[in-house]
């Protein structure tokens, strides 16, 4: 069966990789909690901005419709499971908590990386906006990603995903 990383797609051990750097994780859930933002879809941006895709509003407002109920329906009822359970209430054994909780994030995290196949399985690469430099496509597709989720992303943790985002691709051959 493999581990998720095997099993997963080239966007998938992307997501894993960036989500796997320093402040990245907390900035994401900055963005996360102050707009609504599925980082799923922020980090298909940023996948496909560092494979040279240019892409708009409305191509990631397409993505995120395709994939809305799932997060939805799946994804958020699961995290906010888990969030619950982070302290256990004072009638519950406080192990037994921990040891669900730790399933819980395992099947949260599954949830996911089921919704980033789909959005990697949309359509083929090429068919995802423009040819564009992928150090220029981070910062744009971020931006397309803001505006598809109509937000304004605060400077620091946008900045923080960004730093991230340029240091995974320069490391990348």
């Amino acid at each position: 069966m493999g581990t998720a990383v095997e099993r997963g797609s080239e966007f998938w051990r992307f997501s894993l990789a960036l989500y796997g750097r320093d402040g990245i994780p907390a900035a994401c859930v900055a963005l996360q909690d102050a707009h609504g933002l599925d980082v799923n879809l922020m980090l298909f941006a940023l996948w496909l901005a560092s494979n040279g895709r240019l892409v708009t509003s409305a191509d990631l407002a397409a993505a995120d419709a395709a994939v809305g109920d799932w997060r939805r329906e799946a994804v958020i009822p699961l995290r906010g499971v888990r969030r619950f359970l982070k302290e256990a209430p004072a009638a519950l054994d406080e192990a037994g908590v921990a040891a669900l909780r730790a399933r819980v994030k395992a099947v949260e995290l599954e949830s996911e990386r089921l919704q980033q196949e789909a959005l990697f399985a949309l359509r083929p690469l090429d068919g995802w906006g423009v040819p564009a430099d992928p150090r220029d496509a981070g910062p744009a597709n971020m931006q397309a990603c803001a505006q598809a989720v109509g937000a304004s992303f605060a400077a620091q943790p946008r900045n923080v995903i960004l730093g991230g985002y340029q240091a995974l691709i320069a490391a990348t051959p």
